[in-house]
């Protein structure tokens, strides 16, 4: 890397008149991409794109690609760009980087391109970028959260996160498949570590969450605000040192069932792990660690990098050992110890005070490299795990353009790491990033442990309280209208039976299991990613619970249950999947019946649904279209006046659909009730148009 590539900071969008702000926001893009690009230079052949290093993600090529379609697919939902450069790779490349359920993995699903073809797409993604950023309006007066400048912004702190976890996908494949770069130096400083000790950290109250008007670009879950009084603690002098681990190792600490929570000892004893993933140890018994493309000598020197199972088992077998109350920090005591060792912030630091920014090595250093005071690695180095499981502060709002950014990891399964690592960039590398990891999944992370006598809080199921999805959940689960849509079809004389059902704009799932009773299998497809999750939850664990709003600031719990609506036994029959009816995957075909209920209306361009949805039907399969047309496509296709006449939806309809499907009697229409809160719901009466697709 060169020096402006490996020094690159995150922009203050409140700085400098909007040509300045322009050129910085090219010049940042710009040294992203080539950045991202450069890494994948590690890659010994083209083979290993196409490995997968991890078998909970996707191969490298996915995420070679991802990237860069991401800016495609936010511009689209951002409405400053309605450009398609190849609609395939922008549904094939656009979701699949955590385990979640909706997350397809399964390669059999896939033809992934050649790399110089991802390559040659990205060249045209980068050209396109450039083009939008130079012809834009100035950004006048700075960016912020509601400007179309955002989805730039934002997909570039998209890229740099990726470079981060695509380095530690690149470190887990074979040795063979990844080759040294010169401008990938890591840190050859070795010995041993120091001796670790408690220091004292003054309580003290603190709020966490961002400022709606912070000049830093946020992800969504930074913003909020929480406070939190903490009680006074010790935290280690140093980050927990490969050293230092080896004691536990030694101690038998792999072997030691009461070490570790019941979710650890399951993933130990499945992965059979008897030390950190990234340690070896060869024929003569000696340890060496994998960096990101090579393997050297252990370094006992340098911080261990483990999952947060591996670092709460240390830390329980230090309680034993020292019969003191040692844990991982909470996300409030972390950053309370933060702010009392650090007082400045990237992008305003002339230098960075740690190992983080790619500013020093491509790998984690000693442990006793960096002083903040009597601490050492406040940030920087390597991640720091968290025995707090991520949520949303109060005040939280998802972001349009990216619903699904934080809100599939507020299960409590998702716990936070803090502080940046060596090669955590941009937004990552701010006082205010919140990241948060399975808890079995590897980073560059490892940890410090304090000793407190404070107890921390459990997190216990959660309820939905986002209004946006807990209408949904209302509508699907306490209201009959899913049923009561299929009664209106089946009256009108049509049979709702086959082998495979679509149902698009599934929501919260109740219309896909109703289905099942009828048909083989149901795949529902839905946009969002925060509803679709409570979806996938009703398959997976029965049931869902969420907070119903009563009156002003009065809310009721609410539990709903499959078994409640005699659903149970349909689980296996149906899946859920996040997709865009603008641009679905190739696989979504096969089918005999497809409903779409409030799917044009809410489609980025309902038109290309309308104008592919032929081709993934049977010949004589029935499409069902329950919708209300209230547009939200910002050039909506009907509702308008045309050639000086009214052109309504359904005239719309007949004429995008008249070539391929024949109308099968008269619209109807239902009634949908859209609960707001005990005593105001939102009526809307859909039209149900039913079409028979032409043999």
């Amino acid at each position: 890397m060169t020096n402006q590539l490996n020094k690159t900071r995150t922009l203050v969008l409140n700085r400098g008149s909007g040509e300045e702000l322009r050129q910085e926001l090219r010049e940042y893009f710009d040294q992203t991409f080539t950045i991202d690009e450069q890494l994948y230079e590690l890659l010994a052949d083209e083979a290993a794109f196409y490995l997968r290093p991890d078998p909970l993600r996707h191969p490298l090529i996915f995420y070679l690609g991802h990237t860069a379609v991401f800016y495609i697919n936010k511009f689209n939902i951002a409405g400053i760009s309605h450009q398609r450069i190849n609609p395939e790779y922008e549904s094939m490349f656009a979701v699949g980087v955590d385990e979640m359920s909706w997350d397809d993995l399964n390669e059999a699903h896939y033809d992934w391109p050649p790399v110089a073809k991802v390559m040659e797409y990205r060249d045209q993604v980068r050209q396109h970028v450039q083009e939008l950023i130079q012809n834009l309006p100035a950004p006048e007066g700075g960016i912020n959260w509601d400007s179309p400048w955002w989805a730039i912004i934002m997909a570039i702190e998209h890229e740099r996160i990726h470079l981060e976890t695509s380095s530690v996908l690149i470190r887990q494949l074979p040795l063979y498949k990844v080759k040294p770069m010169d401008h990938w130096n890591p840190c050859r400083h070795s010995g041993f570590a120091p001796k670790n000790e408690l220091l004292p950290v003054k309580g003290g109250k603190i709020t966490l969450g961002k400022e709606t008007h912070d000049p830093i670009y946020g992800w969504d879950l930074e913003y909020g605000q929480q406070s939190f009084d903490i009680q006074d603690f010790e935290a280690s002098r140093y980050l927990v040192s490969n050293q230092e681990f080896r004691e536990f190792v030694d101690a038998g600490g792999y072997q030691t069932q009461e070490y570790w929570t019941p979710e650890g000892w399951a993933w130990k004893s499945y992965q059979k792990a008897e030390h950190p993933r990234f340690w070896f140890i060869n024929e003569k018994g000696e340890y060496w660690l994998r960096l990101i493309a090579e393997r050297i000598p252990m370094p006992w020197n340098h911080p261990v990098e483990v999952n947060y199972l591996e670092a709460k088992a240390f830390c329980n077998w230090k309680a034993k050992l020292t019969g003191k109350k040692i844990r991982l920090p909470s996300e409030a005591e972390w950053q309370l110890f933060r702010d009392q060792n650090l007082d400045t912030d990237q992008p305003y630091w002339p230098k960075a005070p740690g190992n983080i920014n790619l500013e020093y090595w491509t790998s984690a250093c000693p442990v006793n490299r960096f002083a903040f005071g009597k601490f050492y690695d406040v940030i920087g180095n390597v991640w720091q795990w968290t025995e707090t499981p991520i949520s949303a502060f109060p005040g939280f709002k998802t972001h349009p353009y990216y619903d699904d950014f934080s809100v599939p990891t507020f299960d409590t399964r998702h716990n936070i790491i803090k502080g940046g690592s060596f090669i955590s960039t941009g937004n990552e590398a701010t006082r205010h990033a919140r990241y948060a990891f399975r808890r079995h999944f590897y980073q560059h992370a490892g940890f410090r442990y304090i000793h407190s006598e404070a107890e921390l809080k459990a997190e216990d199921n959660l309820y939905e309280d986002n209004p946006d999805v807990v209408v949904w959940c209302d509508l699907d689960w306490e209201s009959d209208f899913a049923t009561d849509l299929l009664k209106t079809i089946q009256e009108s004389g049509i049979e709702l039976s086959g082998k495979h059902a679509l149902n698009m704009g599934c929501k919260t799932g109740r219309l896909s299991f109703e289905l099942a009773k009828t048909f083989e299998k149901v795949t529902g497809l839905d946009f969002t990613t925060r509803i679709i999750q409570m979806a996938v939850k009703m398959k997976e664990e029965g049931f869902i619970r969420y907070l119903q709003k009563e009156e002003g600031e009065i809310t009721g719990t609410k539990e709903q249950s499959i078994a409640e609506k005699n659903l149970d036994n349909l689980a296996d029959k149906v899946e859920f999947w996040q997709a865009d009816a603008s641009n679905l995957l190739a696989r979504f075909t096969g089918y005999d019946l497809v409903i779409a209920v409030n799917t044009l209306e809410e489609a980025i361009n309902p038109a290309a649904f309308l104008e592919t949805i032929p081709q993934r039907m049977n010949p004589g399969g029935i499409l069902i279209i329950a919708d209300s047309y209230l547009w939200k496509a910002k050039n909506p296709p009907a509702g308008i006046r045309k050639d000086g006449e009214p052109y309504r939806s359904l005239d719309w309809l007949k004429d995008m659909l008249n070539r391929d499907f024949e109308q099968i009697g008269s619209p109807s229409e239902i009634r949908q009730d859209i609960r707001q809160s005990k005593r105001l719901s939102e009526s809307r009466l859909l039209e149900i148009t039913s079409w028979k697709k032409k043999a």
